[in-house]
């Protein structure tokens, strides 16, 4: 496992008033009700009604973050986005593309009990080698990594990009 994932630059940045995305005052994020003893969350991207996990409330989170504050424009970010890698079926949680449909970004969310190792960077690799994006995020939601690649080399980030730098 690299030293840069035994380190967490981002958690200023994730934890600070400014960017949490819990202090959200929208209502069309994170309004949840109650079906047959379990929570479901309004996904506003996907405009429905998702069963909430530990997994989808990260995803939450970071698609809020994504659109709320790093100004994606909410249209060019697809969630669990299906793709094929090596001839088989894969999912990654959100990819943001350009406006021209090239994929800027892969996220791949944990829960928050799922640590981010080595492994969840191969997953998040993968995916790059079918979509080719310049930018890989990693999160569970306490832990959240960002590169920047060029299909050779992993360039770790100490910031999240906003739309304007994803763009290049």
């Amino acid at each position: 496992m690299s030293d840069f994932l035994r380190s967490n630059p981002l958690k200023r940045y994730l934890c600070s008033p400014n960017t949490n995305p819990m202090s959200a005052t929208q209502l069309h994020w994170f309004r949840t009700e109650e079906r047959e003893g379990k929570t479901y969350v309004f996904d506003p991207l996907r405009k429905r009604m998702v069963l909430l996990t530990p997994e989808e409330e990260v995803r939450q989170k970071m698609l809020y973050l994504l659109v709320e504050h790093l100004k994606v424009p909410a249209g060019l970010v697809a969630v669990e986005y299906s793709m094929k890698v090596n001839g088989l079926d894969k999912r990654a949680d959100a990819v943001v593309f350009g406006t021209e449909g090239c994929p800027l970004m892969v996220v791949e969310c944990k829960a928050p009990t799922v640590e981010i190792t080595q492994a969840v960077l191969d997953q998040a690799l993968r995916y790059h080698s079918a979509l080719r994006p310049s930018f890989l995020l990693l999160s569970n939601g306490v832990v959240t990594y960002c590169f920047k690649t060029d299909g050779q080399t992993l360039q770790p980030l100490d910031h999240l990009p906003d739309f304007s730098e994803m763009k290049g």
